[in-house]
């Protein structure tokens, strides 16, 4: 009996030892793709400076002559201060949603094949990948932070403020960065990708708080609102970002409709992103 209950516990405790390096191997697998695609960033900083072109006419043409109708913003908030937290959503979409590309252009010089033939799980690779465009998006949140600033808005510089905008923003650059590859992944030519990456941003774009409340929409427009994730995040940056921001549907709502999202799109891309190679 004795050797019958040791032979039991061995394999739970063999089981609960491989588990650890396990994850651990995994963690080190995604952050080594991520930092491989954060590379690339630092190696063509201008491509930082292009896109912080959208941000600043937006806040500062459209926002600035906006301001000057009433009604638009709800209650007694400033249109600019309503205006900025829709506007770093954009950039992260923005930036997010033509990462794809680069998924066709390592199938075109044979770069996927290296990643597919790794011992990586193909999830880690497209987390991987997710990561590096949050990481591409928190400098956009850094321009749209100092731009805000000057124009007077009341951004809340509190530390667990930006840690929350931050964890945001990475988690909105991930969803949106996984629906751009398993784009990628189904077309596979960038000329295919560029035309149904442009169709799909401005619907997703307007189709939410960005830019006016959800009050303001008829009410087809209004579903379709709430089934789209970007509302979520514009939503959950107002909140956080803003010195008297209040969440419409509550953070935890927030965050749990972008986890969600992003775990759904991830599971996807992983299985597609398989067969882009082959």
């Amino acid at each position: 009996m004795a050797m019958s209950g040791e032979h039991v516990a061995l394999p739970e405790s063999t089981a609960e030892a491989s588990r650890r390096p396990a994850l651990g191997d995994y963690a080190t697998q995604t952050f080594a793709v991520a930092a491989a695609e954060v590379q690339k960033l630092y190696h063509d900083p201008l491509e930082l400076l292009t896109r912080a072109v959208q941000p600043v006419l937006w806040l500062m043409l459209f926002g600035e002559v906006m301001a000057r109708v009433r009604g638009v913003a709800p209650g007694n908030v400033p249109y600019l201060d309503f205006l900025a937290g829709g506007i770093l959503a954009q950039s992260v979409l923005f930036v997010a949603i033509f990462y794809g590309i680069a998924a066709i252009w390592e199938l075109d010089l044979g770069v996927l094949q290296r990643y597919l033939v790794s011992p990586a799980p193909r999830s880690a690779l497209v987390l991987g990948k997710a990561m590096s465009g949050g990481v591409r998006a928190l400098s956009q949140a850094l321009i749209v932070y100092i731009l805000a600033l000057l124009l007077g808005v009341g951004i809340d510089l509190h530390i667990l403020s930006i840690i929350g905008v931050a964890a945001v923003i990475v988690l909105g650059s991930a969803l949106f960065s996984t629906l751009s590859l398993i784009i990628a992944c189904i077309v596979r030519t960038r000329e295919r990708f560029m035309g149904i990456g442009q169709v799909i941003t401005m619907p997703i774009f307007f189709a939410s708080n960005a830019i006016y409340p959800l009050s303001l929409m008829p009410r087809w427009l209004n579903i379709v609102s709430h089934i789209n994730p970007l509302t979520y995040e514009v939503d959950a940056l107002r909140a956080l970002m803003l010195v008297k921001g209040t969440p419409d549907y509550g953070l935890p709502l927030d965050f749990a409709i972008l986890l969600a999202t992003t775990a759904v799109l991830t599971a996807i891309a992983a299985r597609l992103y398989r067969r882009m190679g082959y």
